[in-house]
């Protein structure tokens, strides 16, 4: 079984170039999941991908 892949949020900001702030936003109002560990969020490789998916659809 292959292990699940993560983002932090700092590092899915600079992919992004967006600020780390963007990506709590999005989290907080739950357009990308995230998890919670210790004081740091993890955002899942898939999750991404399909946020990254859904997001692309709406200029097409």
């Amino acid at each position: 079984m292959n292990k699940p892949e993560f983002y932090l949020v700092a590092e899915l900001a600079e992919k992004l170039r967006v600020n780390p702030m963007t990506i709590y936003r999005w989290i907080n109002v739950g357009k990308l999941e995230a998890h919670k560990i210790g004081k740091e969020y993890r955002i899942e490789k898939k999750i991404y991908d399909s946020f990254m998916d859904s997001s692309k659809k709406k200029y097409e």
